[in-house]
């Protein structure tokens, strides 16, 4: 279905419905109730039914949400998650893990899993 605004609505046998505007944003609505929202700068977001929310940007760095408090940056040269009591885990593309503990302690790990530093940074 086309619109007067130019807007048009598609909808698929799998309960699919697309919806394409005229500013070249489109909008993807699953059966399962996810929605994803395509930018024309080529980024992207996804709103999952159980509240996680997925952002992508035009350079394919993506930034997750979760429900809980945890959110988790994912780009070309690492993982890092973030938790709600401010502890963040980065896992570098060369395999490196570095956590820094809400506490003040910081660890870090070769890529072979062996730990090369454990420290308390002073408050």
């Amino acid at each position: 279905t086309t619109y007067s605004d130019g807007a048009e609505v598609l909808q698929f046998p799998n309960n699919q419905v697309e919806k394409h505007f005229p500013n070249g944003v489109k909008e993807i609505h699953y059966a399962d109730g996810t929605i994803t929202t395509l930018r024309v700068d080529g980024s992207e977001l996804t709103v999952f039914t159980d509240g996680t929310r997925t952002e992508v940007g035009p350079d394919g760095t993506k930034l997750i949400r979760f429900p809980g408090g945890q959110s988790e940056i994912h780009s070309q040269s690492f993982k890092c998650r973030k938790y709600p009591d401010g502890t963040v885990k980065t896992i570098y593309s060369d395999g490196k893990q570095e956590t820094r503990y809400a506490s003040g302690r910081r660890r870090i790990k070769d890529s072979h899993g062996n730990i090369i530093l454990d420290e308390q940074i002073p408050s």
